[in-house]
């Protein structure tokens, strides 16, 4: 099956799982079994792409050694992650739609002692076969901290071309960085996704205020996605709170208030999560970006001005 079109299509159907991380897994042909079966209910649902959120990988934690330290969850983490991915590797192809399996710790050569061997990994998994790698490019202090999980940044954003939709991963985090925004502005994206884990409502909107302050930047769509609940590590855990939303430019073709479809944010769910299926209105935002929108100025750039200090009485 191929995935090149003969024209850009009109729209692509999503579906955002805001996975439930205290539902525990029975190793990793368990959780496998579960994004299959995630993926078949949102395929009956019309889905050709299923956004799974960051650190999806926490719900391995059910079935990891008794009494791992924090110091040790990256490591035990990326050690399940090949096997993770090879036993999902299947699956686009299987459903005929895309998988963004949200991000799992990897190991890498770091060359220096002093640099931490791990990288937070999104993988676009297409149905051609092709597996696209994102890395985390801007860590929260829990993330750079060596009592904690102590990993490495990215230092590229990959932009994808599939279907005749170009797309693009921003992690939690690097969705908030306006600088990350201005270099993604002149390259003509249809869908931003956001995988995200936030331990508290205030990171949760932070995240999604941001996703959708970028939609109206870069006149897009973007899909966010977090993660509920903490691992079922059989003791106290801090748990993370999120929903899933479908955020476009704020237009009046598009409804005027930039929300397509949301699940707002949950501390605890009692099933696997919540999965949100929505329409991207791709042909509505391109004719929009190509001169219909009220005010967008396009990818509008800041270096002709200048930050001044003003005096304190005031300009003469």
């Amino acid at each position: 099956m191929t995935d090149v079109p003969t024209s850009p299509p009109t729209s692509l159907t999503v579906a955002l799982w805001a996975t439930n991380l205290a539902q525990a897994v029975n190793g990793i042909d368990g959780w496998a079994a579960l994004v299959d079966r995630r993926m078949a209910e949102a395929k009956a649902q019309g889905a050709e792409l299923l956004v799974m959120p960051e650190y999806c990988s926490e719900q391995w934690l059910s079935f990891a050694p008794e009494g791992l330290a924090a110091t040790e969850e990256i490591p035990w983490m990326a050690a399940q992650a090949d096997a993770a991915l090879e036993a999902i590797r299947a699956l686009p192809a299987k459903h005929d739609m895309a998988l963004l399996a949200g991000t799992v710790p990897v190991a890498f050569e770091a060359g220096e002692e002093s640099v931490p061997p791990f990288l937070n990994r999104a993988h676009l998994l297409l149905p051609d076969g092709r597996v696209v790698r994102q890395d985390k490019l801007c860590l929260t202090p829990g993330e750079k901290d060596p009592e904690g999980w102590n990993l490495s940044t990215g230092d590229e954003v990959r932009i994808v071309e599939w279907k005749g939709v170009r797309l693009a991963t921003l992690i939690c985090l690097d969705v908030e960085m306006p600088a990350l925004s201005s270099l993604l502005a002149p390259l003509d994206l249809d869908l931003l996704l956001v995988p995200s884990m936030t331990s508290k409502l205030s990171g949760y909107s932070r995240v999604f205020g941001c996703a959708k302050a970028r939609a109206v930047e870069l006149q897009c769509a973007v899909a966010a996605v977090g993660t509920i609940g903490g691992g079922a590590t059989g003791k106290p855990r801090e748990g993370s709170v999120s929903g899933c939303s479908l955020f476009v430019p704020c237009e009046e073709p598009l409804g005027y208030t930039g929300r397509v479809a949301e699940i707002p944010p949950a501390a605890s769910v009692a099933d696997e999560g919540p999965l949100l299926v929505a329409e991207v209105p791709l042909a509505t935002i391109r004719e929009l970006k190509q001169g219909q929108a009220e005010v967008w100025p396009g990818a509008w750039r800041a270096d002709h001005v200048r930050a001044v200090q003003a005096t304190e009485r005031g300009e003469d």
